[in-house]
């Protein structure tokens, strides 16, 4: 694979993306040939619409949308369904419900507004299954959509909104400035498949060698970022990247990005207990409503070959 090889990546703002950041500055991604450019997202709806034009090649996402969106399901619709698919795991993705100081109990956000990404894909699911058990009706609160986790955190600094899902290092940086977390999604659906890596189907089956390249330097950027000897330089890596951490906060983003329950997933494998979760949820909230039950429609492991991991 010569160095000729471009690829545009386009992730969701947040500390999961820190492999990716290690391996764009220890030349991993060089190593393998590739000349990776990351964006982040603003929304979901940005990053499919992009990723199915194909001004993206492949996206950091979570595995609902790749769902969502092939299935017709998504918060826009396409004359031809998506032909996405997840070919890695990224993260078991911890979501922490953040509300303002004076919101106690589920009871108190009734009648008040809720920030989402969008209201029919992303983590929206989880957030109405984390109402509901704790006995409320999803009709109960008011939701909207705002867009990614940057701007849904700021809406509800500036209270706009009364809460949000979150994931690290927002959830942190709300909870240093005086928010509190209400509940957590590992409180409800311990077992989730969250973020995942996916490209077109097709695109990935004319671009093997691209793929395998990508997951060879995103393994290798993983395994230095889990690797205990190198946490200092993994935290200054993020702080510079992000610097919306404030430095008090950066131990507790890296705590939980480190926890293969709450962060990262090792050897970015597929879940499929949490993918199993996250297809029950959309089939009991979606519309239009179906039963979705078979894995092999959404992902593809075919490039997940042993020689494809970091030594």
């Amino acid at each position: 694979m010569s160095l000729q090889n471009s690829l545009e990546l386009i992730c969701f703002p947040g500390a999961p993306n820190l492999p990716i950041f290690a391996a764009l500055e220890l030349g991993y991604f060089k190593d393998v040939g590739l000349d990776v450019h990351l964006e982040t997202t603003p929304s979901s709806v940005y990053q499919i619409e992009n990723l199915v034009k194909g001004q993206f090649q492949i996206a950091g996402t979570a595995f609902d949308n790749v769902v969502a969106y092939k299935e017709g399901q998504g918060a826009i619709s396409f004359d031809v369904s998506p032909d996405l698919v997840a070919f890695m795991g990224a993260t078991h993705i911890e979501l922490s419900l953040i509300v303002a100081p004076e919101i106690q109990t589920y009871d108190d956000i009734k009648g008040r507004s809720i920030a989402l990404d969008a209201l029919a894909t992303g983590f929206a699911f989880v957030l109405y299954d984390m109402i509901e058990k704790a006995g409320l009706s999803i009709e109960d609160c008011e939701l909207a959509p705002v867009g990614a986790t940057p701007k849904r955190w700021e809406s509800v600094r500036s209270g706009d909104h009364v809460g949000t899902l979150t994931i690290e290092p927002f959830t942190s940086i709300a909870l240093a400035n005086g928010f509190r977390v209400l509940q957590t999604s590992v409180d409800t659906v311990p077992n989730y498949q969250g973020g995942v890596f996916a490209a077109s189907s097709s695109w990935a089956e004319n671009n093997p060698e691209i793929i395998r390249g990508f997951m060879k330097g995103y393994l290798a950027g993983l395994k230095w970022t889990l690797d205990s000897g190198n946490y200092e330089a993994a935290k200054d890596i993020l702080l510079a990247k992000m610097p919306a951490i404030q430095p008090r906060v950066a131990n507790a983003v890296m705590k939980k990005l480190l926890n293969p329950i709450t962060g990262l997933t090792p050897n970015g494998s597929l879940d499929f207990q949490g993918i199993d979760t996250v297809l029950k949820l959309r089939s009991r909230y979606a519309t239009p409503s179906m039963q979705l039950t078979n894995h092999s429609k959404y992902i593809n492991e075919s490039f997940f070959e042993e020689p494809n991991k970091p030594d």
